[in-house]
């Protein structure tokens, strides 16, 4: 799913608040705390906004890749004769045109632009073609002979430490083993899983596509959808051969993201073809080549042991971690991390041992997607919790209330939890909130079958479920990533303009921008200017960082500005700063004897500021697993109500009750739908997304063979209660909204199948036949 949320907008319903709640208190029109609507809301809505795929440029020429058609193989020769010969075909670049060794990688440089002498995985680059007709792009790739000696490929992950090297760095990319506690410990009673989490796409709903223009003075421009540009013009540089200075990244139409939007995959070919023509060089990629060559939710395999008192309280966890990275390393060492760290979940734990391993397999690529690692552990430690409460005899609810994580425990990383945690009260909200009502066995009512419209189930073989889960996350990057961004903020006759390198990606930054600025200096029109790797560095648009370190950087240049412009009155008047504030475009005194507006107060001058903001540091967890490697963690509690046809197996979602710890509401109906895009994404990777293989072959890789959840898919979502209680080292008080969610999601629906079966369910998505039970007499 893409976090573009307009779609789950319009499918969904939300309740901000549970019956008997106090009445919702009032918003302003502006500033934080408004519902600003997003500035290019409009222009999505009506058609017009202009995507990567849209770009243009005065003799253009168009590209296409070659795709390896085998998942493990020797690439004995490249004959590009054929395909230079065609006509209208201007260029065709291999390995042979990159200098050094041609490898990229945004955090571990191991991946080579175009396979040399390996393939290790279906769909790896082989070539690049320019040509002045998109089909004569095509048809020049499909002519470039490559001779392969195909090899057998290692598809199973487990079966990775035994076999040979599938990369010079080996196969094995992190190994972290968690120590916290006895280990000679044992509880009274004793649960065992193994969970099986499958390969979620990010499937962004535009087209990767982007645009390589040549600059005269030997250098390239590449006009993409980048989540990340910086990072992309450095890598792209150092595969150009040229200084960083001499690549330009402009980032253009990005529609939204869950993960890192574009791979540098597609970036790099474009820029090499654009440097060998001296001509712009336009690429849209299928979405047979997006599901190719972007990087997927890392496969999972989970082993859980728990061991818990006789009522039910934690006593140990044991658990071993296995997570398929595919070909190339990515982001696997940080997913890893999260998964390590938080395989426990949120409750209090005094004892655990974990085992996880990340590894090389010739299997499509994996990397960051949205609450990587904390998704596939949550999914396995609520079974472990359900399980626990089924031997025990014990309520769910009560069970996870009775081990609920609060502010002042200790992670298994030895970590302790500084910032809000206020689990218990999320997962008593949901307790609380009423149940929707049972479908009435009528025809009339036939579509509230999980088979949907003439569907083929019977009435009576329908059976609901109800279950619960809790999941967290962290908040920005771990284990001693370096968080920075820079922002400006300008006034000039009564507009301001930001100017940061953070990308919207429909998480909401460029709203919440001008939100900072509305409240900061009272001024009404905000304009955020178009990013590009010209301005300071902001990082990527992951883990709710530009929510806090871009936000807080706006709103640090933001009050020097103000101070800027407060400092000529403050001083007029004999008084501080601190005693004037500004409302509704006012400058107004503590005692009334100033008030002017900001514009007067402006007085024609432009006033400017920079600044930075930086968390404080963590640390990388030691060779035992422990360390304060988080800057901050959120948390969310999920109920889901599921309708499960038990003969055919097929499961409808009815109803998912969220309630959710925010820090604070910066805007409600953009937190809303951010929650409500995450939910929905979580039901697909629950349900129907599963990017199958067979033998490291992507089975149909298009949006017919890889189901993701549609309108009719999506239920009602109701969001109970968003606790506001601000993390104090956070700009503005406030946390991420929507990994969270998907996080938790999927836990709670597999909850509910089993409490609608009786089945174990512990694979995601949940396939028809674990959904089959005996009907209860």
């Amino acid at each position: 799913m893409t976090s573009d949320a307009a779609t789950a907008t319009t499918t969904t319903r939300t309740t901000p608040q549970s019956e008997g709640a106090e009445p919702e208190k009032e918003v302003p029109a502006l500033g934080l705390g408004a519902s600003l609507p997003p500035a290019d809301a409009r222009a999505k809505t009506e058609g017009t906004f202009p995507y990567a795929a849209d770009l243009w440029a005065e003799g253009l020429l168009w590209a296409s890749m070659l795709r390896s058609p085998h998942p493990h193989a020797r690439i004995l020769s490249i004959d590009t004769t054929a395909a230079v010969a065609m006509p209208g075909v201007r260029a065709v670049v291999t390995h042979e045109d990159i200098p050094g060794d041609g490898s990229y990688g945004r955090r571990v440089v191991d991946r080579p632009v175009f396979a040399s002498d390996l393939v290790r995985h279906h769909g790896e680059a082989i070539a690049a073609v320019a040509a002045d007709h998109p089909d004569t792009a095509r048809l020049a790739a499909a002519a470039i002979a490559v001779e392969y000696e195909v090899l057998e490929p290692v598809t199973d992950p487990e079966k990775a430490f035994a076999a040979e090297p599938l990369h010079p760095d080996g196969n094995l990319i992190r190994h972290i083993p968690l120590r916290y506690g006895d280990p000679d410990t044992v509880g009274e009673v004793i649960v065992e899983g193994l969970y099986r989490i499958g390969r979620q796409d990010p499937a962004p709903i535009g087209a990767e596509a982007g645009l390589a223009v040549p600059r005269p003075d030997g250098g390239v421009e590449l006009y993409t959808a980048s989540t990340d540009p910086h990072t992309d013009r450095d890598l792209a540089a150092a595969c150009f051969g040229l200084d960083p200075e001499h690549v330009k990244v402009v980032v253009t139409g990005v529609p939204g993201a869950t993960g890192d939007r574009e791979d540098p995959g597609f970036q790099i070919p474009l820029g090499l073809l654009a440097l060998h023509t001296g001509c712009p060089v336009k690429l849209a990629a299928t979405r047979e080549e997006s599901f190719l060559g972007h990087a997927h939710r890392h496969p999972t395999l989970l082993r859980y042991r728990h061991h818990a008192d006789a009522e039910g309280r934690l006593v140990k966890v044991e658990a071993q971690i296995l997570l398929d990275s595919g070909a190339y390393a990515d982001s696997s060492s940080e997913s890893l991390a999260a998964a390590v760290a938080f395989a426990c979940g949120p409750y209090v734990v005094p004892h655990a041992f974990i085992e996880g391993w990340a590894v090389r397999t010739n299997n499509p690529p994996s990397g960051h997607v949205r609450g990587e690692g904390a998704m596939q552990v949550c999914a396995a430690y609520e079974g472990q919790m359900d399980k626990l409460a089924a031997k025990l005899g014990i309520d769910p609810v009560e069970l996870r209330l009775r081990n609920a994580l609060s502010t002042g425990d200790i992670l298994p990383t030895s970590q302790t939890v500084t910032c809000p945690a206020p689990v218990a009260e999320l997962l008593g909200e949901l307790r609380d909130f009423p149940l929707p009502a049972l479908p009435k066995d009528a025809p009339e009512d036939d579509w509230l079958l999980p088979g949907g419209p003439e569907g083929a189930g019977e009435p009576g073989a329908v059976r609901r479920g109800v279950g619960y889960a809790l999941g967290m996350v962290h908040m920005l990057g771990a284990e001693g990533a370096d968080e920075v961004s820079t922002a400006t903020v300008r006034v000039h006759d009564g507009v301001a303009t930001v100017i940061c390198a953070a990308v919207e990606t429909g998480q909401g930054f460029t709203t919440l921008a001008r939100q900072i600025v509305q409240e900061t200096l009272g001024v009404e029109e905000v304009h955020v200017a178009a990013v590009d790797t010209d301005q300071p560095p902001a990082g990527p648009a992951t883990h709710g960082r530009h929510t806090w370190v871009s936000g807080g950087a706006v709103e640090r240049a933001a009050r020097m500005v103000r101070t800027q412009l407060l400092q000529p009155l403050a001083h007029k008047f004999g008084m501080s700063t601190e005693l004037l504030q500004i409302a509704d475009g006012k400058i107004t005194s503590y005692d009334g004897v100033l008030s002017t507006t900001v514009t007067e107060a402006m007085d024609g001058k432009e006033l400017w500021a920079t600044a930075q903001c930086r968390p404080h540091p963590t640390e990388p967890l030691d060779e035992s697993g422990q360390g304060d490697a988080f800057v901050g963690l959120a948390f969310c509690a999920v109920r889901a109500v599921v309708d499960v046809d038990i003969e055919l197996g097929s499961v409808r979602v009815v109803e998912m009750a969220v309630a959710q710890d925010v820090g604070r509401i910066l805007n409600p109906s953009q937190l809303a739908t951010r929650i409500e895009a995450g939910v929905t994404q979580g039901i697909g990777a629950a349900l129907t997304e599963n990017l199958r293989t067979a033998r490291g072959l992507i089975r149909h890789p298009d949006l017919t063979g890889y189901a993701l959840p549609t309108a009719l898919d999506a239920p009602d979502i109701h969001i109970v209660k968003l606790i506001e209680e601000r993390d104090v080292v956070a700009p503005f008080g406030a946390k991420p909204a929507s990994a969270v969610p998907v996080v938790t999601s999927p836990a709670a629906v597999a909850s509910a199948v089993r409490a609608a079966t009786g089945r174990p369910v512990n694979r995601l998505p949940i396939r028809p036949q674990a959904a089959v039970a005996t009907p209860k007499s």
